[in-house]
């Protein structure tokens, strides 16, 4: 029986015995929500006379936004960035197989690749919403491969690429199109590249600072130009120094435009950041910080050596190496997992670990008016947690997605 014709038929679903993350705390009240979005029960009981058609016991449970990773490069034995037909249904896999971290939205992340993976890739995955198919896909986030050669990381040399022809021509050349890409990845030293920053904010696209050797004044001028994040703070830049605090001197930078806001992505897995540097950077900057898992392929698969492209990787624990090696191949954390280790290693709060997955990626990628957050008419992706935040069960649009 629909709640009130004259408003919508949907059923409303009342979530009860739960404490959800709203303006920044957790309060004990309960969660309304109708046609995939949160209601305002004042609403719905004053002006509409409704009720709730449905009730979902939390049993004490807390309530999140539905986690966000902007950056994630693959998992499950997937990886995003191998040029393949089938792109769309390694992504799929992978958003089906994170809901039980909590994620409910991603950004499939594409490390530096020759421009034909590009070109195959690109076009096969489009943004939608999530649903009990797997989390939501953003748009792509491309990590390179306009980056520099000192601070390459794992990123393959080969394909590395400067702004030679002029700038937006060279990435047009490269990605082929940017009709389903949320984030770019550069190095804000290389010639030519603030105008590509801001060619790119103007069609919306969020520019990330990583992989550079830049100084403080050049990333600085990078923000001024409309770059709004950095890419695994600490890892694949300069480390901090006194007299020129390079990249990560933008966390307490008073060049920083008025009302805008530099966010950065932190790898909280106990192995890429030790747990001082997080300290710092949380306790400098707490409103900026956002995790992320930099997961690669061998996310999710069980310990001992797998066959990953043209490597053996070799699972120990939470460590990825080469095997016979002792060199990391990148996280294998899952979202959940940094977000508690986040908490235990930072001293933080319950909600600013729960914000740093949820609100912050939002408000990075302009999507706090329906995502990462509770407020009414907010998209309804949740995430139920017990109190040491493992996950219980994950909603999407109103709809159990997942659960324990």
């Amino acid at each position: 029986m629909p709640s009130n014709k004259s408003v919508s038929d949907a059923p409303i679903t009342q979530f009860i015995n739960c404490r959800i993350l709203r303006d920044h705390c957790l309060q004990r009240e309960d969660l309304w929500v109708r046609d995939g979005k949160i209601l305002d029960p004042e609403k719905l009981f004053f002006d509409e006379h409704g009720y709730a058609d449905k009730c979902v016991d939390c049993e004490g449970s807390i309530i999140a936004p539905g986690f966000i990773d902007v950056q994630i490069n693959g998992g499950y034995g997937i990886d995003f960035s191998q040029a393949c037909d089938d792109a769309g249904s390694g992504v799929s896999l992978v958003a089906k197989k994170i809901l039980e971290h909590g994620v409910t939205s991603f950004c499939p992340t594409l490390v530096t690749s020759p421009p034909h993976v590009y070109h195959k890739v690109l076009p096969q995955v489009k943004v939608h919403d999530g649903g009990a198919h797997g989390a939501g896909v953003l748009g792509f986030h491309l990590e390179g491969p306009f980056i520099s050669l000192e601070k390459k990381g794992a990123h393959p040399e080969q394909f590395l690429r400067t702004f030679s022809s002029g700038g937006f021509r060279d990435l047009m050349e490269t990605y082929g199109g940017l009709d389903s890409v949320a984030m770019v990845t550069l190095a804000p030293e290389l010639d030519g590249s603030q105008s590509v920053i801001r060619d790119l904010c103007q069609k919306g696209i969020t520019v990330s600072l990583g992989h550079s050797v830049a100084n403080m004044s050049q990333a600085e001028e990078a923000v001024q130009h409309g770059a709004s994040f950095i890419t695994h703070l600490f890892n694949a830049m300069l480390p901090f120094h006194h007299r020129d605090p390079g990249i990560v001197g933008l966390l307490t930078s008073d060049q920083v435009p008025a009302g805008r806001t530099v966010y950065y992505g932190m790898i909280a897995d106990g192995i890429h950041t030790n747990p001082a540097a997080l300290r710092i950077a949380h306790r400098a900057h707490p409103s900026g910080l956002v995790l992320v898992t930099d997961a690669i392929t061998a996310m999710g698969l069980p310990p001992g050596r797998h066959t990953l492209g043209q490597l053996v990787i070799e699972i120990q624990g939470l460590h990825a190496y080469v095997a016979g090696t002792k060199t990391l191949s990148g996280s294998i954390a899952t979202m959940d997992m940094c977000v508690r280790h986040f908490k235990h290693a930072s001293g933080c709060s319950v909600e600013e670990a729960l914000e740093a997955a949820s609100l912050h990626p939002a408000q990075l990628l302009g999507l706090s008016h329906r995502k990462g957050n509770l407020d009414f008419g907010s998209d309804a992706d949740l995430v139920l947690l017990d109190d040491t935040l493992n996950v219980k069960a994950t909603f999407i649009s109103g709809e159990e997605v997942w659960r324990k």
